[in-house]
């Protein structure tokens, strides 16, 4: 049972990664540098601003914003249309508890 059908996930060489392809992290290599710093491990970052696999920031946010809005929006709609031509739902305006508009108890 499970296992994996197809191509299992190739993790790329760290070395594609590199600070002189992205700008922000160039300026923050230089403002460290100004203060005589050095961040070994900014390299690290650099995977985050690769717009090819990981999209720009602003798509990833659309993403996990608005993911699954259709699927959901569609659901709604035949929840209503299922409450609607079943009748469940009509008459419960009001008070509710089966008395009717006179006051009687």
């Amino acid at each position: 049972m499970g296992g994996h059908h197809g191509e299992p996930y190739k993790v790329p060489h760290p070395s594609i990664y590199k600070v002189a392809n992205v700008p922000q992290l160039v300026e923050v290599k230089e403002a460290l540098g100004r203060q005589g710093l050095s961040d070994p491990w900014l390299r690290n970052e650099a995977w985050r601003y690769e717009k090819k696999a990981f999209g720009t920031h602003r798509s990833r946010l659309n993403a996990f914003l608005f993911r699954g809005l259709g699927v959901g929006f569609c659901a709604f709609l035949a929840t209503i249309a299922v409450e609607y031509g079943l009748g469940i739902g009509k008459g419960q305006g009001g008070h509710g508890h089966g008395h009717d508009d006179k006051g009687h108890h």
